[in-house]
């Protein structure tokens, strides 16, 4: 923690009070909001606007956190979650009795409601003028930051120093993942940190690496960097709910786009239903479908192998995850890059077996448990699934293994992490 007076910005969760579900970065927002917040006494919100910075007071921006947090369906425990229960359901598990009937949403649309009020409100008032001095200014999602004249003020409010989290540069050195545009707007937001940030906050040593690279290469100066794995959510363990399947059942999760690798993992799935039928293993694709997977998509919806082996699902809640991850075989994570990976850790929390694709991130969060592959050695992955599916597999005895002892991080080791280059400031 720091003495400094907070200045946590809340433009991302401000607009994501009509959202139901959050994003990762969402998360990351919230465990901030909610930490910083929620202890600093002279903390305040920020909220960036076309006409400049307006400032809203601790009780008015913990009121936006906690109405954001409400509206998502996190807390929605296992056997509430009508999607996990159809799940459990088309694997081959008993239909279960009927849950109690969850709360009416009632009290969180409310939540919205006021809150959405509060910042029209607040957005008609205060500017940074009121902003207390030598405060702290967090911004830890990359929401409008490509936008340089946002950040202006920091300029005229020298006594503030600024920390920004990066959470990666996947634009920038995979452009051919990103909508079109996005590596120049990413460039862009790396642009406004250099110029301001005192700190850079990252979730892994890769992306730190990166992002100081970058910088250089863009001639800004090496600002601190404090790096932070993020978080598993408590849900994510091995005691809770969980199903037995009818058959080997294998997860991957994520958005399905091309950075993902789903296409390698329907391949797959298609050359497994031609060797083995109505035997081959069963494939949850845990994620929305994303941009630019056309050909994914098109196996998903027309390639019988996939579709007779492969079940989409999208909208689970945290616990209904956690619980999935505590039913399947493996969860599979073949992407060709990524910022952090947490499903790798979240299924090692909960005593999933993890096959990730070698790449550096991976090594640095699962070096002690995961198996690696090449995201491009389809044979390799095939070898490891099958080997996995066999009946009392030694493959899944030794994977499970690795697992004893695992402790995955957390949010108080998280912030452990940052808090010595925060309060260096």
């Amino acid at each position: 923690m720091t003495d400094r007076p907070i200045a946590f910005d809340l433009t991302r969760l401000v607009t994501r009070l009509r959202h139901a579900s959050p994003s990762g970065i969402d998360r990351v927002d919230l465990a901030y909001a909610r930490a910083y917040l929620g202890r600093a006494e002279s903390g305040v919100g920020v909220v960036s606007t076309a006409f400049g910075p307006r400032i809203l007071d601790r009780a008015q921006a913990l009121e936006i956190v906690e109405a954001v947090a409400a509206g998502w369906v996190e807390d929605r425990d296992a056997a509430s979650d009508p999607v996990y229960r159809r799940l459990a359901s088309r694997c081959g598990d008993p239909p279960a009795p009927p849950p109690v009937a969850a709360p009416p949403a009632g009290s969180a649309d409310r939540r919205r409601i006021q809150a959405r009020k509060t910042v029209d409100i607040a957005l008609r008032g205060r500017s940074v003028a009121v902003l207390p001095r030598d405060a702290l200014y967090l911004h830890t999602s990359h929401l409008r930051l490509d936008d340089p004249r946002r950040f202006d003020w920091l300029y005229t409010r020298r006594d503030v120093r600024a920390a920004f989290f990066v959470h990666d540069l996947i634009p920038i050195t995979h452009p051919e993942y990103g909508r079109s545009g996005e590596a120049d707007r990413h460039r862009a937001r790396l642009r406004t940190i250099g110029r301001h940030a005192s700190a850079i906050l990252v979730n892994s040593e890769d992306t730190g690496r990166r992002t100081l690279a970058h910088l250089a290469a863009e001639g800004f100066g090496r600002p601190p960097v404090a790096v932070g794995h993020l978080g598993v959510e408590p849900a994510f363990g091995r005691g809770g709910p969980r199903f037995t399947p009818d058959r080997p059942t294998f997860l991957v999760c994520g958005t399905i786009e091309s950075r993902k690798n789903h296409l390698l993992l329907f391949q797959i799935w298609r050359s497994l239903a031609e060797r083995h039928g109505d035997a081959a293993p069963r494939l949850i694709v845990v994620g929305r479908r994303g941009w630019e997977a056309e050909s994914a998509i098109d196996m998903l919806e027309r390639c019988p192998g996939v579709r007779a082996h492969v079940i989409e699902a999208s909208g689970l809640s945290t616990h209904g995850l956690a619980a999935l991850m505590r039913s399947c075989t493996a969860l599979l994570m073949p992407s060709f890059t990524e910022g952090y990976g947490i499903p790798v850790v979240e299924a090692a929390a909960s005593g999933l077996p993890v096959i990730a694709s070698d790449i550096a991130v991976h090594r640095e969060i699962a070096d002690g448990f995961a198996l690696f592959r090449d995201p491009l050695d389809g044979p390799g992955w095939i070898e490891a699934i099958e080997a996995l599916a066999r009946p009392g597999a030694p493959l899944r005895s030794e994977l499970v293994g690795r697992l004893d002892g695992y402790r995955p991080p957390d949010w108080p080791a998280h912030f452990a992490a940052v808090a010595p280059t925060l309060a260096a400031l």
